[in-house]
């Protein structure tokens, strides 16, 4: 069985030069080692591994570490989200039919946020949002973040959420890179902080898509549950039961195309919240193609989760 032909990529990962170069000096200052994929990366390459791929179109997000305000303050963030943005549009625009974009927004500037929705919304007809799971280890439930969710709702935005390792818990990674065990838990921080805080109830026109399959959330759904059933306020937080609100969500499949965690996703939701993610440039495209179809899934379910899904998801551009 072969990849669909016109093979969708929700996770894909561009840097624009404004941000390659800020992030090169921010590791530098660090002594942190650079990433041979993101110091390679390149419109042109990115177009290359894609056919190799058979990938049609990828959806244009930035790699969350360490975010767009490298330690300068909430105005060089709002700098650095425009002018990511404006990069990522002119690739959608240069090349039709090959990308779309989940737009970057400050967030830790409320203000700046609400006015750059409104910018790639309507000026740059992003595809929807592309956001952190943290942001300085305030999770995304946090009061805060209200009036962002109240306008992406009111704007029915796809709000898609990669994690990055929280501040508190790098040291926790127990001989390997951080990246290994803390990234997918943080996904799962940020899908209950949501829950919990009533952001999801609250705003059922937004439609929430993360990452890795959800991180840990399909092995810890029914724990979650069990113990959430006893809040006072679960009624009004997850009036349809808990597990109802994370068969809600989306999930892409970046690096979680091995049987196991596909399996546990997949009794988790239903098919049709599935769609399909490489993470490039960090995991190769190809060799997330190959791992789906080696699960021998039904056709229908893989030409779903390649295509059809995204294209409901995400509407127009992708038909």
């Amino acid at each position: 069985m072969v990849a669909s032909p016109d093979l969708i990529d929700t996770h894909h990962h561009f840097y624009p030069p404004e941000y390659q170069k800020a992030w090169l000096d921010w590791e530098d200052e660090r002594k942190i080692p650079h990433f041979r994929q993101q110091v390679g990366w390149s419109v042109q390459a990115a177009l290359a591994d894609m056919d190799q791929a058979g990938v049609k179109t990828a959806i244009l997000s930035l790699a969350s570490t360490p975010g767009v305000w490298f330690d300068r303050g909430p105005a060089a963030a709002a700098t650095m989200a425009r002018a990511c943005n404006e990069f990522g549009a002119k690739m959608v625009g240069d090349y039709p039919g090959r990308f779309g974009l989940f737009a970057t927004l400050p967030m830790t500037d409320v203000p700046a946020t609400l006015r750059e929705i409104a910018y790639v919304f309507d000026v740059l007809k992003a595809d929807g949002v592309g956001l952190q799971t943290n942001y300085g280890d305030v999770w995304p439930g946090n009061p805060m973040f209200d009036p962002v969710w109240e306008e992406l709702n009111r704007r029915k935005a796809v709000v898609y959420f990669h994690p990055l390792v929280a501040a508190c818990c790098g040291r926790l990674s127990v001989g390997t890179f951080p990246a290994v065990i803390e990234v997918p838990h943080d996904t799962t921080r940020a899908v209950t902080s949501l829950m919990l805080a009533g952001a999801l109830v609250r705003n059922r026109d937004i439609k929430w898509l993360f990452s890795h399959a959800g991180g840990t959330v399909p092995m810890l759904a029914g724990r979650m549950a069990f113990f959430f059933k006893a809040r006072p306020d679960a009624q009004a937080i997850a009036p349809d039961g808990f597990e109802a609100e994370f068969r809600r969500l989306y999930y892409d499949t970046a690096n979680a195309t091995d049987a196991a965690p596909m399996a546990a996703l997949l009794k988790l939701v239903p098919e049709s919240q599935v769609v399909y993610g490489s993470d490039y440039p960090y995991v190769p495209m190809d060799a997330q193609v190959t791992a789906l179809r080696s699960l021998k899934l039904a056709d229908s379910t893989a030409r779903a989760i390649e295509v059809g899904n995204a294209r409901r998801l995400l509407g127009a551009r992708l038909r």
